[in-house]
């Protein structure tokens, strides 16, 4: 091994290389393609992957939503075009009779999806119209609601008494009170009815299921103020992580049109809008670019590889008369077949680190471009160091095999008969 350490040895190393310029330049421009491929798509599919996680940081991932509409099919002397309406002991029954159900959350709402507008929102001289949300406090487990300090949620005991309770949004929070005023404590008229502030929740930008001015009071405080009784807008669904949401999603529906008596094969009766399964399809799809960039990448890499397999026959050729002089005054074929090899391994090394630099070059100004969000599902697109690392080791080793060829076809040469070659 010590002829990895001999300056002669990278002399001549670099004076093949200084003979055949172009020809090097050419054939390494196929290895520095191949990683800066990898490494750019790896990257590309680890920051779409990151901005969907972000996406839905504040949601569970295995979650779903359901809510009632009309029937489509005539069903036990009910005729078509009858209007559902969800109730609480829906959500009973469904905990009960699916287990693959880990949390669900009842909740009612106005001035959210195009039906009536917000509710009328005093404090003071200021007013504004907001939506809110009846909640119960399971609601939390499904969707994360970041509360700021000395704040809270809604609670078991808001609930039980169904307190006059509201958290705020942040926007709201600027909107209402003033600059340095500290709102929690202090009372804001929801319709005509006092409620006091408990918490402000925070505003998780691209989170996609909130707004920084929505209000949230108890779930039986909500009803005793629009008289709502038992009714439900609409449930939000937690499965267990290992649950197969989309057979969870049938099953809702299919237990729903049971306690209901809607016809099975009514699909227009109950609506949902399956969270979970669109994550998996993302997920999914950011795993097959990974699994395309290391195709395309390695299959890349060796035709490089080979290439320089190519460049180091024809240098091998060429040198077959400095070979047989080196043979002939005693360098051994270890010491001739190692410094070919060598070769191989340092160019393949030295073009695959140019990639790498040229991926990372590219792969900061596309995060520079996205790190803000501005609506957009990606940030930070990185390539774990396992990856690079591994990459760098199939390049080694790639180099050391291809590098094998010339390498036998130089100590086969006899001495003699390449003296002999003008």
């Amino acid at each position: 091994m010590r002829f990895i350490f001999d300056r002669d040895t990278w002399q001549e190393i670099f004076g093949s290389i200084r003979k055949n310029k172009l020809r090097t330049v050419i054939t390494v421009v196929g290895v520095v393609w191949g990683i800066f491929i990898y490494i750019a798509l790896s990257g590309s599919a680890k920051g779409l992957d990151n901005g969907f996680e972000r996406e839905f940081e504040t949601v569970a991932m295995n979650s779903m939503f359901a809510w009632a509409q009309s029937t489509s099919i005539p069903y036990e002397g009910f005729k078509t075009g009858r209007s559902l309406q969800l109730k609480l002991d829906d959500a009973r029954i469904l905990q009960n009779r699916i287990p693959e159900i880990q949390y669900i959350a009842p909740r009612n709402a106005k001035g959210v999806f195009g039906g009536s507008g917000g509710a009328n929102v005093v404090r003071g001289q200021k007013t504004g119209s907001y939506s809110i949300y009846g909640d119960f406090p399971v609601f939390t487990k499904i969707a994360t609601k970041k509360i700021y300090d000395g704040g809270r949620f809604i609670n078991d005991e808001d609930i039980k008494y169904g307190r006059k309770v509201c958290v705020i949004g942040e926007r709201t929070q600027k909107e209402l009170f003033e600059k340095d005023e500290n709102p929690i404590g202090g009372y804001i008229r929801v319709d005509d009815i006092y409620f006091q502030v408990v918490g402000v929740h925070k505003f998780v930008p691209g989170g996609g299921f909130e707004s920084d001015s929505d209000i949230f009071i108890p779930f039986t405080t909500y009803k005793k103020l629009y008289n709502t009784g038992e009714n439900v807008d609409w449930f939000s669904i937690a499965a267990f992580a290992d649950a197969d949401v989309i057979q969870v999603e049938e099953d809702v529906k299919a237990v729903l049109k049971s306690n209901h008596r809607v016809h099975p094969d009514d699909e227009r009766a109950f609506g949902s809008f399956n969270l979970g399964e669109i994550f998996n399809r993302i997920m999914g799809f950011s795993k097959g670019m990974t699994f395309l960039s290391l195709i395309v990448g390695i299959a890349t890499i060796i035709a490089g590889v080979v290439g320089i397999g190519n460049i180091l026959l024809i240098s091998v050729k060429e040198r077959t008369k400095e070979l047989g002089v080196r043979r002939a005054l005693g360098a051994t074929p270890r010491e001739v077949r190692g410094q070919i090899i060598l070769e191989s391994v340092f160019l393949t090394f030295i073009a695959g680190f140019i990639g790498i630099i040229f991926g990372s070059f590219v792969l900061a100004i596309i995060n520079s471009f996205t790190q803000n969000g501005d609506g957009i599902p990606y940030t930070n697109p990185t390539v774990p160091l396992v990856y690079i690392g591994g990459a760098v080791a199939l390049m080694v080793i790639l180099g050391t095999l291809i590098g094998l060829i010339p390498a036998q076809r130089a100590v086969s040469i006899k001495p003699i008969d390449a003296l002999r070659e003008e």
